[in-house]
């Protein structure tokens, strides 16, 4: 084989060749019998100039460089010319062999179909970091040569093969990777150690949640949900999004978390909740901000009492299937400061489904945020079932797969529509407290016709009826007009409460043996499982106590 006929073709070598032709072929323009420079008489001790790249064969030239070439002709890609490198890597090749005996290697790599292509379009073709059976990866450019007589066709072209050798990048490459699936598990290992290991339970609600981290590293960031009871039958529902990736942005929304629950205890309103962990969020990482959304359910109001820092709309499917969107109000997220709340609601009757849940659900890069929301609105519109039902088929109906390109949090909350003998598991009574002192025994005298319906035991009708008297009592001597009592009863526990229009919170003290008041409350923390106080959204408070019902219900 005439490697020159073929190295004549190979792409700037004729207009090299042309321009050293032209040079030589040019007398000199400096004046008549000067010598052509080619020729020219070396003068001084100057060691001779270093050939320029045109002067050098290509043969020559492809022997000594360390990559690995292989020249093939032909439509069955017969060999021409194999460098040192390539026969140091895989052996001696038998030129005019056919490549797919002679060269195994590249038959293991694949590269047969790339050749047939090359050749059929005359177009380079690359294919990167390709482990070759001597376990060296390589970067393979294929590039189309044709035979120095310029006839064409498939038969007057080959194939130029170049290799270079990336084993090193490709080790760096997997060694980056590996270090970012540990950092990636890590990250997911600490996200899920944060988020509940079990949600809470409440009474009046049936829940749900689920949480799937990003297909990548990238991916898993700070979502956060979470179930806090906070007694006297209401309970408080949180969805978060830290807006950072990997281990830091867990760690911050375990700070976050924790901190929600410690505010949440204080049973504030849901905006002054946000307004305390907008400053803690900007005390943790003023780099780091986080969106949230906080809603709190009472049983008695039906309907859910919301604030959002920057989060995206809690969703609502009524009795009817109509689904509703919590829009306003809505501050920006926390972190940022300088921003007052404020707290919004929506209906949540019974037989109603409400759904919390973070971008990843919803957000796409080809599509707008609003698109995402309506199509979940149309999902939760026809999803049926259990709350964990209702959450599965609204995450397979977002199309999020394990390789989804950011995490995912849903929270699903259901207040159901009881009937049948559990509706009587589930009952309230309530009195307006009017007039003066004379109060106080009607409170007593209603508590205990209500609890004997209710069919309570001696014991518990005799606790609840005392309960009743000690938080009246307290109402009519330190606040104000309106006054109500209320009795609930769930499937777990009794509860009653006390409602007046003064604000000022009452605490439970020790009283000195000649005190002629301050034992009302403590007896209230003796008797009861638990108690508690709130102030009430229009002004007021609320004092409320209950006691767990014994097992298997009443």
């Amino acid at each position: 084989m005439n490697f020159t006929r073929w190295s004549a073709r190979l792409p700037g070598t004729q207009r090299r060749a042309a321009a050293r032709t032209e040079q030589t072929a040019s007398p000199d323009r400096r004046g008549e019998g000067s010598v052509p420079a080619a020729r020219a008489e070396q003068l001084t001790d100057e060691p001779p100039s270093v050939p320029a790249v045109d002067e050098l064969r290509v043969r020559e030239v492809l022997d000594r460089v360390p990559s690995l070439v292989a020249l093939v002709h032909g439509p069955d890609h017969r060999i021409a010319y194999v460098n040192d490198a390539y026969t140091t890597a895989f052996g001696v090749r038998p030129l005019g062999e056919r490549a797919r005996e002679a060269l195994p290697e590249l038959d293991a790599l694949g590269l047969f179909p790339l050749l047939d292509q090359v050749q059929r379009s005359g177009k380079p073709r690359t294919v990167k970091s390709r482990k070759a059976p001597d376990g060296r990866s390589y970067t393979f450019t294929c590039t189309p040569v044709a035979q120095g007589d310029g006839k064409g066709g498939s038969d007057g072209r080959g194939v130029l093969v170049f290799a270079t050798d990336v084993t090193d990048h490709a080790e760096a490459a997997e060694r980056l990777r590996a270090s970012e699936r540990r950092q990636r598990e890590t990250a997911v290992t600490l996200q899920r150690s944060l988020l509940p290991q079990e949600l809470e339970e409440p009474d009046d609600l049936r829940v749900a949640a689920t949480y799937h981290p990003g297909g990548t590293e990238a991916a898993v960031g700070g979502d956060w949900y979470d179930v806090i009871t906070l007694g006297g039958g209401r309970t408080a529902l949180v969805i978060g999004d830290v807006m950072g990736r990997g281990v830091r942005a867990a760690a911050v929304m375990g700070q976050l978390r924790t901190a929600v629950r410690a505010y949440a205890r204080l049973d504030l309103p849901p905006h002054e909740v946000l307004q305390l962990l907008d400053g803690l969020a900007a005390e943790i990482d003023a780099n780091q901000i986080a969106t949230c959304a906080y809603a709190v359910h009472d049983p008695n109001e039906g309907k859910l009492v919301y604030a959002s820092a920057g989060h995206l709309p809690i969703l609502v499917r009524d009795e009817n299937g109509a689904v509703l969107r919590a829009d306003e109000p809505t501050g920006p997220p926390l972190g940022t400061g300088g921003w007052m709340h404020s707290s919004g609601s929506i209906p949540l009757g019974p037989g109603s489904t409400a759904v919390l849940y973070t971008d990843g659900l919803v957000e796409r890069r080809d599509a707008d945020l609003d698109e995402g929301i309506a199509a979940l609105e149309s999902a939760l519109a026809g999803a049926t079932g259990t709350p964990q039902v209702v959450c599965d088929r609204l995450v397979r109906s977002a199309g999020v797969t394990p390789d989804h390109d950011d995490d995912v949090a849903v929270l699903v909350l259901q207040h159901p529509a009881r009937t049948g003998p559990e509706s009587e598991l589930f009952r309230n009574a309530a009195l307006d407290l009017l007039g003066g002192v004379e109060a106080a025994p009607r409170a007593r005298a209603f508590a205990s016709g209500v609890l004997t319906s209710w069919r309570f035991p001696a014991d518990l009708h005799d606790l609840g009826v005392l309960a009743t008297s000690e938080l009246v009592a307290n109402s009519l001597q330190h606040g104000t007009p309106p006054m109500r009592l209320r009795l609930r009863r769930t499937d777990r526990r009794l509860i009653i409460e006390v409602t007046d229009g003064d604000d000022h919170l009452p605490r439970r003290r020790r009283a000195e043996p000649g005190d002629e008041s301050g034992r009302g409350i403590a007896i209230v923390a003796t008797i009861a499982s638990n108690w508690g106080c709130r102030r009430t959204p229009g002004g007021g408070k609320a004092v409320w106590c209950e006691f767990a019902l014994p097992r298997g219900g009443m």
